[in-house]
């Protein structure tokens, strides 16, 4: 008997090539930019743009308005020159009146129902540019003050003379702060030591009224405590000179005998005795314990310095009198010339 044939075993053996696929290709078209711009190259705007619709300009003023209205019914409309007098505008409102200068009451009570005439003395018009580049601000006679130059050819006057000090560019900052500044520079960076400097002046005109220690007292003319954060540079002025010695010791070696040294006391000028005030409180300063953090920290402390020394509350203060004592017992080894 032969086998039977499967039905599914034999399709499975035929080979079934696909159908081969055409692609079609399309045609690229290649639009051309259009030559003409749709706003700027055509004459009439858009439908948006209403800038040149009547309804969208501004009002004109009320004078102008009732000038326009003069002038189609035939009447004598006001002078847009002059502008709209205040007397007007607040005739009928009580209210405004009220609040008119003296002047202005005075006119509305002697021409309570006449406006008036001629040239007016107030106007309500916005300030206009004179002829002579003035401003005329409604005023009537107004002149603007022109400043010729005293000697013909010369664009600007001449300076005064004699010129001051502060007039020079180096010589522009208060002599303390300049000092100050200089002693504050480290490693020529100048622009650090101003920064350093606004910032100190900052915390001295901030901070409170300082509180005066009697057994500390400043300089001679001191002001009052409560004007020193109002003039900052005359706070640091008057903290600097009043810690500041009046005399240095100078150590002259094998003087005193048997290879002892000799104090000698010298005074100090006014620049030498700021000098080491100022050093004496920049060193002072940086054994403060350090409360803040970033660049402005060393100010801090040597603006919180020098608060301390105008309240009597800084160790300089003993400094000082410890180098003023030395100096008064070592006044006898002063060798003065003698008298022809």
């Amino acid at each position: 008997m032969p086998p039977r044939l499967n039905l599914l075993g034999f399709t499975r053996a035929i080979p079934i090539q696909p159908k081969p696929q055409t692609q079609w290709l399309r045609p690229v078209v290649r639009m051309s930019s259009p030559q003409i711009r749709a706003y700027s190259d055509s004459k009439e705007p858009p439908a948006a743009d209403r800038s040149k619709r009547p309804d969208s300009k501004p009002l004109p003023h009320v004078s102008q308005e009732a000038a326009t209205m003069a002038k189609i019914t035939g009447t004598e409309g006001p002078d847009l020159s002059q502008g709209t007098p205040v007397e007007e505008i607040v005739k009928g409102d009580k209210s405004a009146q009220d609040k008119l200068p003296k002047v202005m009451k005075d006119a509305i009570k002697t021409q309570p129902n006449t406006a008036p005439k001629g040239s007016r003395a107030y106007s309500t018009t916005t300030a206009s540019i004179a002829g002579d580049g003035g401003l005329d601000m409604g005023l009537v006679d107004f002149k603007p003050p022109t400043t010729a130059p005293q000697i013909p050819g010369l664009r600007f006057a001449l300076p005064v003379l004699p010129i001051p000090k502060d007039a020079h560019v180096k010589h522009r900052y208060d002599p303390v702060v300049d000092q100050v500044t200089n002693l504050l520079m480290r490693h020529g960076k100048k622009a650090a030591a101003q920064r350093d400097m606004a910032l100190i002046l900052q915390h001295l005109r901030t901070s409170g009224i300082p509180t005066i220690n009697p057994t500390r007292p400043l300089i001679a003319g001191a002001p009052p405590p409560s004007h020193l954060p109002l003039n900052p540079i005359l706070y640091l002025t008057l903290a600097i000179d009043s810690v500041a010695p009046l005399l240095r010791i100078r150590l002259q070696k094998g003087a005193a005998g048997g290879g002892a040294a000799l104090q000698l006391p010298l005074p100090l000028g006014q620049r030498q005795r700021r000098r080491t005030a100022v050093q004496w409180i920049l060193s002072a300063a940086s054994r403060r314990r350090n409360t803040g953090s970033g660049k402005g920290s060393f100010a801090q402390r040597v603006a919180q310095e020098i608060v301390a020394v105008v309240e009597g509350k800084s160790s300089l203060w003993e400094r000082r009198n410890a180098i003023h004592k030395q100096g008064v017992a070592a006044r006898a080894n002063i060798i003065l010339p003698r008298k022809r």
